[in-house]
Order: C-alpha cells, then sequence, then structure tokens
C-alpha cells in the first residue's frame, strides 16, 4: 500500500513537472509532430488490420447466433455497429496502444535515463519531463481519438466486405442496421474515452521509464509495468467514464 502510495506521489510530482511551462514553444512544435508520426501515424497499420478482422467476425458470430426467423438481419449491422464504437474501437483499442506505444516510451525514456542522457539535459538547465513527456502526451491525445474514429469506420467496413464474401447475410439489410437508431452521442462518447486513456497511456508509461533505473534489464521491466499498469488504469477508467458518461 505504501508503495502505491509513493508511486502516485512520484507521478504527481512528474506530471507537475510536464505541465510547466515550456522554454521554447517552436522546439516543442517540432517534437510534437514528430511524436504523432511516430506515435500515432505509425499505428494505423495495426489498428486498420485489427479493426477490420475483428469487425468481420463480429459480424459472422452475430449472424450465427441471431440466425432466428424473429430476429430481423439489421440486428446483426445494428449489433456490429454498437460493439465497434461503444468498446472496441475506444476500450481495446487502446489496450493494443498500450501494448505497442506505452512499451516503445518506456524503453525509450527508460534508455535514456539509465545511459544518463537525462542527467545530461538536467545540467543543461533543461527540464528533462516537460521536454521529453509533454510532446508525447499532446500527440496521443490529439492523434489517439482519430485511430478511435478510424477503427470504427474500418470495422463496419469489414462486418460489411465479410457479408458480401460470404453471403452470410443481405448487404443493404447490414447497412440498414448501420443506420438504425444511431447517435452521434455514442461516437462522441467513444471519442472522449480515448482523450483519457491517450493521456494515461503516455503519461504512465513515461513515468515508468523516466525512473528506471539499473541496466538494460530494468528497461525491459520498465517496459512491462507500463504495459501492465496502463492496461489495468484503462480497464477502471473505463468503467468509471462509462458510468459518468452512460447514465
Amino acid at each position: 500500500m505504501l508503495s502505491i502510495i509513493e508511486s502516485l506521489g512520484k507521478y504527481t510530482l512528474l506530471m507537475q513537472k510536464v505541465f510547466s511551462r515550456p522554454e521554447k514553444m517552436r522546439i516543442y512544435r517540432e517534437r510534437i509532430m514528430y511524436e504523432m508520426e511516430a506515435l500515432g501515424l505509425n499505428s494505423i497499420g495495426l489498428t486498420a488490420i485489427i479493426s477490420i478482422f475483428i469487425g468481420s467476425a463480429v459480424t459472422l458470430q452475430m449472424a450465427i447466433t441471431l440466425e432466428s426467423p424473429f430476429i430481423p438481419q439489421f440486428m446483426i449491422g445494428y449489433a456490429t455497429r454498437e460493439v465497434m464504437i461503444l468498446e472496441f474501437s475506444s476500450t481495446v483499442v487502446a489496450l493494443i496502444l498500450a501494448g505497442k506505444v506505452g512499451s516503445n516510451i518506456a524503453s525509450e525514456i527508460g534508455t535514456m535515463r539509465i545511459t544518463e542522457q537525462i542527467d545530461a539535459l538536467e545540467v543543461m538547465g533543461v527540464n528533462s519531463a516537460s521536454y521529453l513527456i509533454l510532446p508525447k502526451i499532446v500527440a496521443t491525445v490529439f492523434f489517439f481519438p482519430f485511430l478511435a474514429i478510424f477503427s470504427m469506420l474500418i470495422g463496419v467496413a469489414g462486418g460489411y466486405g465479410i457479408a458480401v464474401m460470404t453471403g452470410i447475410m443481405n448487404p443493404m439489410e447490414y447497412i440498414d442496421g448501420l443506420k438504425y437508431c444511431f447517435y452521434m452521442s455514442e461516437v462522441s462518447y467513444a471519442v472522449t474515452k480515448m482523450v483519457f486513456f491517450a493521456f494515461f497511456i503516455t503519461s504512465i508509461s513515461a513515468y515508468c521509464g523516466y525512473y528506471a533505473k539499473g541496466n538494460s534489464l530494468e528497461v525491459g521491466k520498465a517496459s512491462t509495468k507500463a504495459v501492465v499498469v496502463s492496461s489495468v488504469v484503462i480497464m477502471i477508467c473505463n468503467l468509471v467514464l462509462t458510468q459518468l458518461l452512460r447514465t
């Protein structure tokens, strides 16, 4: 319990340093653009592959499960849309990004810590926490919601594609299901969740790397810890946000 309280205190102090006033905005803008490419654009491929196959699998499962004359076929498209928007494209994609992006951030900053590059920045009078972490947080908080929307579109497109290729249902019925009782508030809900998830993934991973000690083995442990803690926080945050935003 004491270690958790200590970690929360160190995390809070680190975030206070991160969000202190940047020294040179031009340098920060350049780093934010770089981080958007490194952490955001480079995650598009993974997000697309996983989303299209999950959308296809959900459509197939729904078509098999809801095979009843009393259940209209368009409900398959409706169920696929709801699964993709409400949970998969925000929560599950965030868990995947915690593994890819989180471990990358923790290992990058952890390597800089054990090779004393962070100490060198501090000696030169640079706020190392703000310089290294703030651009990553801004980049992910801005870009990850777009990945969530992209995942929704690719997922429902995958469902449509499997309906056309297998003939398991009428594709036009699938489209009718996508339009049935659609509310933009559902997309807003998913995007809002992803903003919180992006912040926690980046800040927790950066914290684990920033306080890494020892050798390269410790960097690996920091990366693993970043993924595990981020995933747990995402699930807790998902439960809390669902209670606050959907009730």
